[in-house]
Formats: structure tokens, C-alpha cells, sequence
């Protein structure tokens, strides 16, 4: 019988360090075969994802649901599972939680992302968005990059609050930015992970900024000002993290950035071609690649 981990047990199958270099080891890897997901609108603005994967080995679908409407109602916007199969016997292996496996993917490629590109990898880093993956990121960049002090942007002062005193109770130096544009001249390290219903950072970013945008997931969905996606296209380096981006990343495809000719986190990590003398944006929108390699991580700690 599959092994079922909750929210806590999939949590801790996933440690931040060693996440961050199975996604790595993944995107080195020949032999992972990723269609593309399918995106079914299912009522009221909430989708419903299906995300499947394999490297031969291990097969996997993530089955998961967005609903926007949840929001504030206590109710996650975020639900779903995480399947795993042995590809050679089709037996059901593994079943993880949905919501914790994106939320941690999420944050160490942005970490992964930030180590190989950002000029300035050490902070502060401002989070825009206090929520699930404004948490996920606070741990994930204090614990892969080492970054000691935040400074967190937030439309609920509670959810700023609220990472504020868990960012305290980890060690970390952490206070509330209420002007996430003022905050970003000083922060060569921000994330936006929000519910991309609106524009949320519209400042010109610093020489040595490295920006991971990680809320905006569909076309229509957007976190960035069309200015400032085009002054990374034009005055510094735009990177995406999958191919899937090219009809997914809602902050460029309205700004009219060519996304087809950007380089993937994969083709950059081939290649070796990190340099860091340019402002960077790193424009997220998820890929079953990520949710592969932490299913194959699982595996190997469950």
C-alpha cells in the first residue's frame, strides 16, 4: 500500500538544501519526459491542474486545484495531491500534499534561481506577499542562501505580522515594508508571490537586483508593472524557469516581451552561463519538473 504523508510529513521529506539540489540534479538529467500541463477553468475563476512527469523510474502526476475565491474564508487556495508510481510495475508508491509540495518546489527553484544568478545573493530580501509562498521563500533563502534580514510586503498587516514574529522565532531579522517600492532600492533580493490580481512592484530595480516572480502563473494573471519587465528585457536579463512560460508568464506576455528567445533556468545551468553583472528577473510560472524532482526526493527519504 502507497504511503500517504500529510501536510508535516511531506514537509519534512523535503528539506530545503537538498531539495534545491534535486532540482538542480533534475534539470542535468536526459531522460525526464514532461508534457505539458493541462490548465481546465473550472468555475468561478478556480482551475484545476493536472501535471504528470516521469524519468523513467518514477512516474508522477500532481492533480491540484486553484481557487481564488478562498481567499480569507480559511478555506486553502491551494488543493491537491502528488501521486508517485514505480514506471516499471505501475504500482502506486508515494502520495504527498499538493499544497506543500508546490509551495516548497516553488521557493528552492527561486532559491536555486537566486544562487546561480543574482548579483547580490546575500539580502536583504523583500517578500511581497506574506502568505503560504512568502513563508516557503523566507525559509527557503534563509536556509539555502543564508540571507539573515527581511523585509515584508503584504495588502493584510495580520499576514505581515504573522511572518514577521515566524521569521523572529527562526533567528532571522525580519520587519514590515509598508511601500514594497521604497522597500526594493533597498533589497538586492525580492520575491513576488502573490495572488497576482494586480500589479504590486512597479519601482525601477537596483543594478544588482535579482527579482523571482513566482505569483503570476496564467496569461491573465499579473505582479509586475509592463515598465519594469521591460527594463529587464532591455537594461538587463530576463530568465524563465521552463518552456511553459513562453504561454504562461502573464507579467511579460502584457508588458510584449519576446519570451520565446529568453534562456530557461535549465538552459543556464547547462551552459554555465551565470554571469552576474546585470539586474535579473526571474519569472516563475511552475513546471512538472519541479514536482518530479521532489517526488524522486521523497522517495528516497520516506
Amino acid at each position: 500500500m502507497a504511503a500517504t504523508l500529510n501536510a508535516e510529513q511531506t514537509a519534512a521529506a523535503l528539506p530545503w538544501h537538498a531539495l534545491v539540489e534535486a532540482i538542480a540534479a533534475l534539470l542535468q538529467a536526459d531522460e525526464v519526459r514532461i508534457p505539458a500541463r493541462t490548465v481546465l477553468p473550472t468555475a468561478d475563476g478556480a482551475v484545476l491542474f493536472v501535471m504528470p512527469a516521469t524519468d523513467g523510474r518514477a512516474a508522477m502526476t500532481k492533480l491540484i486545484s486553484f481557487t481564488p475565491g478562498n481567499a480569507g474564508t480559511g478555506r486553502p487556495t491551494i488543493q491537491g495531491d502528488v501521486v508517485v508510481f514505480d514506471a516499471a510495475t505501475g504500482a502506486r508508491q508515494l502520495i504527498l500534499d499538493g499544497p506543500t509540495v508546490t509551495a516548497r518546489r516553488t521557493a528552492a527553484v527561486s532559491a536555486l534561481a537566486a544562487r546561480a544568478l543574482a548579483p547580490h545573493a546575500g539580502g536583504p530580501l523583500l517578500i511581497v506577499g506574506a502568505g503560504v509562498q512568502g513563508r516557503a521563500h523566507l525559509e527557503a533563502f534563509a536556509e539555502v542562501l543564508g540571507v539573515r534580514e527581511f523585509r515584508i510586503a503584504s495588502r493584510s498587516q495580520s499576514s505581515v505580522d504573522a511572518l514577521v514574529q515566524h521569521a523572529r522565532r527562526l533567528g532571522l531579522h525580519a520587519s514590515a515594508a509598508p511601500d514594497a517600492d521604497t522597500a526594493l532600492a533597498e533589497c538586492p533580493l525580492a520575491v513576488t508571490c502573490t495572488s497576482a490580481i494586480g500589479v504590486v512592484l512597479r519601482a525601477r530595480p537596483r543594478p544588482d537586483a535579482f527579482i523571482a516572480a513566482v505569483g503570476a502563473f496564467t496569461a491573465q494573471m499579473v505582479e509586475l508593472e509592463a515598465r519594469l519587465c521591460r527594463h529587464f528585457a532591455t537594461r538587463g536579463r530576463i530568465v524563465v524557469d521552463s518552456r511553459d512560460a513562453d504561454h504562461e508568464a502573464g507579467d511579460l506576455l502584457q508588458a510584449g516581451v519576446a519570451i520565446a528567445p529568453l534562456a530557461t533556468l535549465q538552459d543556464v545551468l547547462r551552459a554555465g552561463d551565470c554571469a552576474k553583472s546585470a539586474p535579473v528577473l526571474f519569472k516563475s510560472c511552475g513546471w512538472a519538473g519541479w514536482d518530479l524532482a521532489a517526488a524522486r526526493l521523497a522517495l528516497v527519504r520516506a
